[in-house]
């Protein structure tokens, strides 16, 4: 059986690492991506690599880009670009700590086809106490009230978000 709290999907990790107030935003239901070109390149990059394999593979509330078979299973997920690379790489740590609880051992791969480079990544224990970590501040956040105050980044500019919180 998972945890209780493996109930969170990659994007709500990915954005908790991003911008806390733009994860409370996305999980109440106030979704900005469809305004957003950025985001619509990134689907059609998404789409248009890795061709042959099978994509969107959903396993419970995670959703992994495709799979490869080697020595062992390893997860890919495909980017557009290294600039949020922190929250790509929390976001495949999350995928392989869902898995380890079901039982599936698998390793990492952020693939970033405009690049032509791959990152491998592995599940460690620290990693693990992290992600835990990071898991329980998602629950608190979520069981906020109001969205955690606005903090103005560099990334701001190019979020999908970005009339919401400053028009």
């Amino acid at each position: 059986m998972l945890p209780s709290n493996l109930y969170f999907t990659g994007t709500q990790i990915n954005y908790y690492i991003v911008c806390p107030r733009k994860l409370w935003l996305f999980t109440k239901n106030i979704e900005m991506e469809h305004t957003s070109d950025l985001v619509y390149e990134g689907k059609l990059i998404h789409e248009n690599s890795y061709e042959r394999k099978e994509k969107e593979i959903q396993i419970g509330n995670i959703k992994i880009d495709f799979m490869e078979k080697g020595s062992g299973l390893v997860i890919c997920e495909v980017k557009k670009s290294k600039k949020i690379e922190k929250a790509h790489f929390y976001q495949i740590l999350y995928y392989l700590y869902y898995l380890k609880n079901l039982g599936i051992n698998a390793k990492g791969t952020i693939t970033y086809p405009l690049l032509r480079k791959r990152e491998e990544i592995s599940l460690t224990k620290e990693n693990e106490e992290e992600i835990s970590e990071i898991l329980n501040k998602i629950k608190e956040l979520l069981a906020l009230k109001d969205p955690p105050l606005l903090e103005k980044k560099k990334i701001c500019n190019k979020c999908s978000y970005y009339d919401f919180c400053f028009c």
